[in-house]
């Protein structure tokens, strides 16, 4: 009987005990609590890096800015680009010569076996031929897709489709106005097909 009695003593608000004085704790309401955490009157902190330890950049100097405004310019896209393609271009042509089985080979005496200083020399001669033709239409199409995206203001597949209309359509040119105009839908195909698969 006496735990009992204890028990409810203890359950019973101290107000409502005998001689009791305190006024009974406001009952803690977690639905409002949890709307201040998660719910819709939560505020958003904002992230600050210097708060977060991070390092704050210093303001960039006018030689940063200028190096930065040069190799974002169309000049050095073109030239870049020019450059990659002559790498890219010289080793297709030394891959596509050396799996060929007619480097060296002499017209003249077909019977003759051409001798490995013949075989680079035309695998050489092959790789520099490649390189000039990669490194003429890289720099073409790099410098006309700066142009044009300077132009529009947008950076989106309609610039890499235009370029490559006006590299295909000049380099066929040469050769007449149909080839011009195949090598403009070409290239403008083969630029968008890259544009999309690279995005």
């Amino acid at each position: 009987r006496r735990a009992c009695s204890r028990l409810v003593m203890a359950a019973v608000p101290p107000s409502s005990r005998p001689g009791g004085s305190e006024p009974p704790p406001p009952p803690l309401q977690y639905s409002l609590l949890l709307q201040h955490l998660v719910g819709e009157q939560r505020r958003p902190r904002a992230l600050d890096p210097a708060a977060l330890g991070g390092i704050p950049s210093p303001p960039k100097s006018e030689e940063q800015k200028m190096v930065e405004r040069a190799m974002e310019s169309c000049a050095f896209k073109a030239v870049l680009a020019c450059v990659g393609g002559f790498v890219l271009g010289g080793a297709f042509g030394v891959f596509t010569a050396g799996i060929d089985t007619n480097v060296g080979f002499d017209p003249k005496d077909p019977y003759r076996t051409p001798t490995a200083k013949e075989v680079l020399k035309d695998m050489g001669q092959r790789g520099m031929s490649y390189a000039k033709n990669f490194a003429i239409v890289g720099a073409m199409f790099s410098c006309t897709e700066c142009v044009v995206e300077s132009y529009r203001g947008k950076s989106d597949w309609k610039n890499s489709v235009i370029s490559g209309c006006i590299t295909g359509g000049a380099i066929g040119f040469r050769a007449g106005l149909k080839a011009g105009v195949i090598g403009c839908g070409g290239f403008a195909a083969f630029s968008a097909a890259i544009d999309y698969y690279l995005r």
